[in-house]
């Protein structure tokens, strides 16, 4: 898969959570520190409701970009996670849980990619 699909497939993920309202949308780079994963997307949303609308707008938009169907595990009241073959894994977290787990700080040598919000008209 080339560089530039997969940053349009992030990117798809990235605006699918924003489109519901998720916040502190953030994308790991973990290319270079695991020899499993590729790709964390982790983003908060309230629980219950928001967690789920969050996560289906996700997978309707992901697959749109050409991503396999997402294996779900979970769902808790606190923390959802998809993953997409070939290296893609989506947090969808609670604001508690993401302070807990920190996911971040575990991968904290990972890289951060940017994608600006998108002005939409």
């Amino acid at each position: 898969m080339t560089d530039q699909t997969i940053q349009q497939q992030l990117r798809a993920i990235v605006d699918a959570a924003r489109e519901r309202r998720a916040e502190d949308v953030t994308v790991l780079d973990l290319t270079d520190v695991s020899s499993t994963l590729e790709y964390f997307v982790i983003c908060t949303a309230t629980a219950g409701l928001q967690l789920n609308a969050v996560q289906e707008n996700i997978r309707e938009k992901a697959q749109a970009a050409g991503l396999p169907r997402p294996s779900v595990e979970g769902p808790s009241e606190r923390w959802l996670l998809l993953a997409f073959g070939g290296g893609i894994v989506v947090h969808i977290m609670t604001k508690d849980a993401r302070e807990y787990y920190d996911l971040e700080g575990l991968w904290s040598d990972a890289g951060v990619l940017e994608f600006p919000e998108q002005l939409t008209s």
